[in-house]
This record gives C-alpha cells, structure tokens and sequence, in this order.
C-alpha cells in the first residue's frame, strides 16, 4: 500500500467544519476563503482515496470512510497540540486543585490528568471526584480552582456554560424491557441520594407522563448506582457519559419511559484571572469533554 501523509493543516479544517457544523464557518474562524476550505477538502479526498463527504440534502454527510478519518483526525491535532504545548510550556509550575462530578472520574479525569503531567511535569495537580453542591462550594470558598459540574441554576462569579448533554433512562445491559408501571405496580427508580438533580429530573418527567414510580434503590455512590441497575433492581437517569458495559441507555418510545430534557455543563473558576497552569488544564479538560460527548 502506498504510504500516505495526511497534511494536519487539512485535518484542522476537516474536523474545525465538521465540529462546527458547517465549513463556512470553519473557514470564518481558521481565516481562510471558502474555496481555501474546499480545495483542502478536496485534497483530503484524494488523499484519503475514497470519498469522504456524501450529499444531504442542501448539505454534506460523512460517509462511513469520514466518520474514521474524523476520530483519528481528532486524534492526530490532539497529540499534535500536545506536542507545541510540551515543547514551549515545560516551565509552567505550581499547584492546580480541580474538581469533577463522578461521571467524568473514570473517563475525563484519567485523560486529563496524564495528557497534563506530560505536557507540565512540574505542575502538582489536587483532583477531587466529589457531587455538585461540594464541588460549588469548594470553588467559591477558594478550596478549588476548577470545578466541571452539572448545572443546578447556580452562577458563580467566575463560570461559564460548556455545553448541554442529553439525559437519559438506564437499564441493565441485554434486551430492551418495557419499564411502564401499569396497574398497581410503581415503577421502581434506582438513585443516588438526595439532592441529585437527576433524580429529581426523574421524578418531575414521570410525574408529567403520570407514571407512579417508587424508590426501590438509594446509593451514596455511581458505583453502588451501576450495580443496582445492572442487577435490575430499577432504572436510573444519568447521560451517556462514562456508562459502565453493564447498563445501556433506554430508548423512550421502546421503554414506555417518558422523553427527558438536556443537562447543563459549567465549568466554575475561582478566579477572574487563572493562573497560567490553571488556565492550561482547563483547556485541557474542556477538549476533552469536546471528545467524549457526541455532537459537542
């Protein structure tokens, strides 16, 4: 097979146009005309050797070929930045505390964590895996200086909203089972305990479809959570992040569940101002929170 050099610039573009929904504004923002956008995408075509786009409508799909040139362009411009931020900040140095809710300790918190101790070996990072009230809390009384958490309605002084992540029903992994009460039998929840956002977005959606439910599973941890559902002693509500192969999202109209609203990520600072190091693992979670949610 002939070797091929994928030119990074091009994949910029690609994943810049697919990221942002439309190529036109990738060119907008990486500066460039749009027949700059489009003969790089026609190089990455050829490149590629088999089609990339296919036509939509008014618009461009990827084909099966694009979705796998998008992940490991994705891949390629991650390390690439990596690489530049490596070389040109090896002298960034101190103490950085973060804070994350558990849905992204096993799967963010690993990532972030080791892409930052190779780019800055002489920053100390503090991670706290802990619920959003603790998180807040910490971030505004200065014991943190990152905090990612679901949105509660709250503003602190320094935050800004990432993005908004589906939630969804969660059941044992298999087949799909058709979880509407009916009769005298509630429908039983599995739950972490209260205040939980997501419990309480439960309740109010079943409430609404006028589906009596019960609490049949109360955990202190996602942990005990998972285990309960994936023995099926209830369904529970979370989102697509960091679900464990032992549990699958639940389609509504095949569940009889009722259809649930979007959750709010914020990411809280304690300062205006960041500290250089600060400043750099918070572009480094936020681009990792960008790969782990489809469609962000």
């Amino acid at each position: 097979m002939r070797r091929i050099t994928f030119d990074l610039d091009v994949l910029r573009t690609f994943s810049t146009g697919v990221e942002l929904g439309s190529f036109a504004k990738a060119a907008d923002r990486l500066g460039r005309s749009t027949s700059a956008v489009s003969a790089q995408l026609k190089k990455l075509e050829q490149q590629a050797e088999t089609p990339i786009f296919v036509k939509a409508g008014r618009g461009l799909a990827l084909t099966d070929a694009g979705e796998t040139m998008l992940a490991y362009a994705r891949r390629l411009l991650d390390l690439n930045d990596e690489a530049a931020t490596a070389i040109h900040g090896t002298d960034l140095e101190g103490w950085v505390r973060l804070g994350l809710q558990e849905d992204f300790g096993e799967t963010i918190l690993p990532e972030v964590l080791g892409q930052f101790a190779r780019a800055h070996p002489k920053v100390r990072i503090e991670a706290r895996v802990a619920r959003n009230t603790e998180l807040i809390d910490r971030v505004t009384s200065g014991r943190l200086d990152l905090a990612l958490a679901w949105s509660d309605g709250a503003v602190t002084p320094h935050c800004e909203h990432v993005t908004n992540v589906p939630m969804c029903w969660v059941g044992p992994a298999g087949e799909p089972r058709t979880w509407q009460a009916s009769g005298e039998e509630p429908l039983p929840l599995a739950s972490l305990e209260a205040p939980c956002l997501l419990r309480t977005a439960a309740t109010t959606a079943l409430d609404r479809a006028g589906i009596p439910w019960r609490l049949a599973f109360i955990s202190p941890s996602l942990a005990g959570l998972w285990a309960a559902t994936a023995a099926g002693l209830g369904v529970t509500i979370r989102t697509p992040i960091g679900l464990p192969a032992s549990v699958q999202p639940l389609v509504p109209a095949e569940s009889g569940l009722p259809a649930l609203p979007s959750l709010g990520l914020v990411l809280h600072r304690s300062e205006a101002q960041s500290e250089p190091a600060t400043a750099r693992l918070a572009a480094i979670m936020l681009q990792a929170v960008h790969n782990s949610i489809p469609g962000f």
